[in-house]
């Protein structure tokens, strides 16, 4: 992991909650540049050696895998936060890093990724702004009709982070656009001022509940207090261009299988015995068409219709 000097892009599977994405849209100077970390735990490896096709390479596709003992938390998810958010503790010579989450899909270039949301913009920090919700109280009560996390932790830390000086979002934080982060992607340059931000937030992830969208706000705004450093929240519709969205395994188990329809019966003419062709002679030449459906005669109103039209256009190529 120390030998990744440019780019690296990570993920991870705790629990073996879902199955692994190979990303789509690689160029050939990418798989030779770019780092593909994929960490795991001891279940998500077993899982991996019995139907991933984990053997002594410790890759699957592009994704070098890393299994990770010793887990700090019993929670998967707060443990998932680890290599989310502290990336450049783990590729401390790694440049730039790309983060998505276990159940998506890559299907574009990283550098293309990184052009577009970081260098494009002079941002050295990028996530994809929440769908619907943009305020962090919406997202609490969000969380807690989900059953996401229970609801008296969530309670604590939002009441916390009112004392602290929490309000609702509002166009009198503009140029703020959300306060709501999808959270799934980030994209970041590896430089102190991120650094800082990622392990502030950590903080509060260590701390609170593992929901990271409720504390991506304070954590920003504990920097943006002392400093002018700004981040790019894009549109998730953007976010939706580079990554697809899978489902979780215990979903898909409970999904049901795809209907299987028979293909439709072809169309035939009246006069043709099913199976059979109109059969036509040009000369010495045999023509087989497929049979079509008898063309039905307009109706009264519409043929006469029809044949109005037809002659007051004949006078008129008269007339003229």
């Amino acid at each position: 992991m120390e030998q990744c000097h440019g780019v690296v892009v990570a993920s991870a599977i705790f629990g073996a909650f879902d199955i692994i994405q190979q990303p789509k849209n690689i160029s050939e100077y990418s798989k030779q540049t770019i780092c593909f970390y994929m960490f795991v735990d001891e279940e998500t490896e077993a899982d991996l050696k019995l139907n991933g096709g984990l053997d002594a390479s410790k890759k699957i596709g592009v994704w070098r895998i890393v299994v990770a003992h010793n887990l700090p938390y019993t929670d998967g998810r707060r443990n998932g936060k680890i290599p989310k958010l502290l990336t450049h503790r783990l590729f401390p010579n790694a440049r730039f890093s790309l983060w998505i989450d276990g159940k998506l899909e890559l299907i574009v270039d990283p550098y293309q990724i990184l052009e577009r949301f970081l260098w494009r913009k002079n941002a050295t920090f990028a996530i994809s702004r929440h769908y619907k919700r943009f305020d962090v109280f919406d997202e609490a009560e969000a969380n807690k009709a989900a059953g996401k996390y229970d609801n008296a932790s969530i309670d604590f830390q939002v009441n916390f982070y009112k004392k602290e000086g929490l309000t609702p979002y509002s166009e009198a934080k503009l140029p703020i656009t959300s306060d709501v982060p999808e959270g799934c992607v980030i994209i970041r340059e590896h430089v102190p001022i991120s650094n800082l931000f990622t392990c502030l937030w950590f903080n509060e992830v260590d701390l609170f509940t593992s929901r990271d969208q409720i504390s991506f706000s304070t954590a920003r705004d504990k920097i943006a207090a002392k400093t002018n450093w700004t981040l790019n929240m894009f549109l998730d519709c953007e976010r939706r261009n580079f990554v697809v969205q899978k489902y979780h395994k215990d979903v898909l188990a409970h999904m049901a299988p795809p209907a299987v329809y028979p293909p439709p019966q072809p169309l035939r003419s009246a006069n043709i015995p099913p199976g059979k062709f109109a059969v036509e002679t040009s000369g010495e030449n045999i023509i087989l068409k497929a049979p079509f459906r008898d063309v039905l005669p307009r109706r009264g109103r519409d043929r006469r219709s029809g044949s109005r039209r037809q002659r007051k256009v004949s006078k008129e190529i008269i007339s003229s």
